[in-house]
This record gives C-alpha cells, structure tokens and sequence, in this order.
C-alpha cells in the first residue's frame, strides 16, 4: 500500500477510537437534545453557489493550524491563545470568503468548539472538515453548529456514503461530497443531489493519497469529468490569484483554500488577494 493511503487507513483506525471516546462521553440522548435545541442551520449550499457564476469565483476559506505533517503553520499557532478562529473567522468573511471552514481533527490541532466561535464571529456558514467515518459526527457535528460537514469518498463504502447523505440532508447539513482520484471521483459523483439536490457540493481533493504531493492541477486534470461544474469545488494547492482565474477558466467556481491562507500574517488579506480585492482593515 502506498504511503499516504497507509496514513488515510491509519487516520481512520485513529478516528474510530475519537470516535468511541465521544460515544463513552456523552450519550445520544444528550447529543440528541443539543441538535433538537439547536438553531437552524445556515444554508452552505446556497452561500457557496449564490455568486458562483462564469465570472466569479466564491472562495471557502479554512481556519486550520497545523499541516498534514503535523507541523504548525506559523510558530505562534502553538500557543492555544494565539489560536483565535473567531478572530481570523472575522477577517476572512470581511474580505470576501464565502463561506468558512473549520478544521476539527486533533491532527490538524483544530477543535469543534472552533465552529460556533467562528460563527459568532463571522455570520457565515461553516463547513466542519474532518474525517467522518460515523453517522455520529453528523449528529455532532449539528450539535457543534456546523452547516455543513465533508464527506470523503475514499473513507466511505458505497452503502455508508448514500446512508450519511441522506442523514446530513435530514440534519439540515450540506455534505461536501469529496474525492482525492478519478476512481473515486466517478464513484461519488452520481449521488450528488441525493437525496435533495441543494444540499450537496462535489469536491476534488487535489491531495494526491499516493505521492502525498499537493497540486491545483489535479482538478484541471479531472474537471472535464462533471457535468454540473456550478456544485463543483477544488480544495487545496490554490495559492494565489493566478491558480483562482485557471480554475474559472476550466469552469471550476467554488475554491476551498486553508493552508496557503493561514501561513500569512492576515488571511484576510491573502482572501481579498484571491479574489482580485483590495484588502479591508
């Protein structure tokens, strides 16, 4: 098995004993009665696609702290107060994010307490990222507040990603369907739009699980592949204003950048840079 598809079946084994603890936690009941008192959710869907035209691309923008090697991104994020996501959540939807998504994985050095600080903070929709595995991170994910969770195909049997479809859309979540390879890509991509088709995204991860290498032109490689580029979203490797027309270029409207943000001193500004703005603040 190639190395980084090692670390994915590693990541799983790890999420699966999170998992546990969350269950031994905390019972479903009480996860129940959080979601049940909850307020709705904000509609991700429709904050991600509402400007998402042939001349616009709308950006999702990730608070995440720590690289998938599990270095911190700037040497201050190790310092728990200097992780302030409501903050940095504040500067990005000021320059023009879309949307926010919310690293949550303990390897990402992320939290699900992150997710209504950045909504308070922000007003916008929030993705919760992170390896689901369970239809309990659903129910927590509600819980938590987030508007929308991600869905990773090469984690998910066919039966598993119909069944956590159909729940995040009963939850009021929009999933992010997304896929690392062509193979899986061609898998996911029939169950868009199931079972409601405004409450799902296609993502291409450009992660490749093989080689570990990172890079914006795996979507430009597998864009021809979906019919309905409007849902469709690329996530990761985009690192500037140059990438961002390329992929408007292919008909790719939805962006989903982290990493490339959060080694700035402001993402804020690296959002409005993006987008072809003059930053604010």
């Amino acid at each position: 098995m190639p190395p980084m598809v090692g670390t994915l079946r590693r990541a799983i084994d790890r999420k699966r004993e999170e998992v546990a603890r969350s269950k031994a936690a905390l019972s479903f009941g009480e996860l129940e009665a959080t979601v049940l008192q909850a307020e709705r959710a904000r509609n991700l869907f429709s904050a991600a696609t509402h400007h998402a035209t042939r001349g616009h691309v709308s950006l999702i923008a990730e608070v995440v702290w720590r690289d998938r090697r599990g270095e911190w991104l700037r040497p201050e994020y190790e310092t728990e107060q200097s992780r302030d996501a409501g903050a940095i959540a504040k500067r990005l939807a000021a320059n023009g994010a879309a949307a926010l998504s919310c690293v949550t994985d303990e390897a990402g050095g992320g939290h699900v307490r992150d997710i209504e600080r950045m909504k308070e903070a922000a007003g916008l929709p929030v993705l919760r990222r992170d390896l689901v595995i369970d239809p309990w991170q659903l129910w927590e994910s509600r819980a938590a507040g987030a508007d929308g969770v991600v869905l990773t195909a090469e984690a998910l049997r066919e039966g598993e990603m119909v069944d956590m479809l159909i729940l995040a859309q009963q939850l009021g979540l929009t999933s992010v369907l997304e896929a690392h390879s062509m193979e899986s890509l061609l898998r996911a991509r029939p169950h868009v739009g199931f079972p409601h088709p405004s409450y799902a995204l296609l993502s291409i991860n450009n992660l490749d699980l093989h080689s570990g290498a990172v890079e914006m032109g795996h979507t430009l490689r597998l864009v021809d592949l979906v019919e309905d580029t409007g849902i469709l979203l690329s996530a990761g490797g985009v690192r500037g204003r140059e990438d961002v027309l390329a992929l408007r270029k292919a008909g790719v409207r939805i962006v989903l950048a982290g990493e490339e943000l959060m080694r700035l001193d402001d993402p804020g500004k690296g959002v409005a840079a993006m987008l072809g703005r003059v930053a604010r603040g």
